[in-house]
């Protein structure tokens, strides 16, 4: 199984709808909530090349985006083949 990553925040429905679809695959994931900031977010920045926007995603340590990127990828046929490497 891929290795995923998803930096969230409280209370947001992007978060949510990733974290639903990853749960509806049966992929587990770390999740890393930057609500309050902290160092989290400064790994984020970087590691998104400075998007501040949440969720950001990354499959074994490749940056797939957001919520509406990883949607994408399973209109596409694509997401299964990511998760399940």
């Amino acid at each position: 199984m891929a290795r995923i990553e998803i930096y969230t925040k409280f209370m947001c429905p992007y978060c949510t709808r990733a974290k639903r679809l990853l749960d509806s695959k049966g992929a587990a994931y770390e999740e890393h909530d930057i609500t309050l900031g902290g160092s989290k977010r400064a790994e984020m920045l970087e590691r998104a090349n400075g998007r501040t926007t949440v969720p950001q995603i990354f499959i074994d340590g490749r940056h797939i985006g957001g919520s509406d990127d990883l949607a994408a990828l399973e209109q596409d046929g694509q997401l299964d083949a990511l998760i399940t490497a």
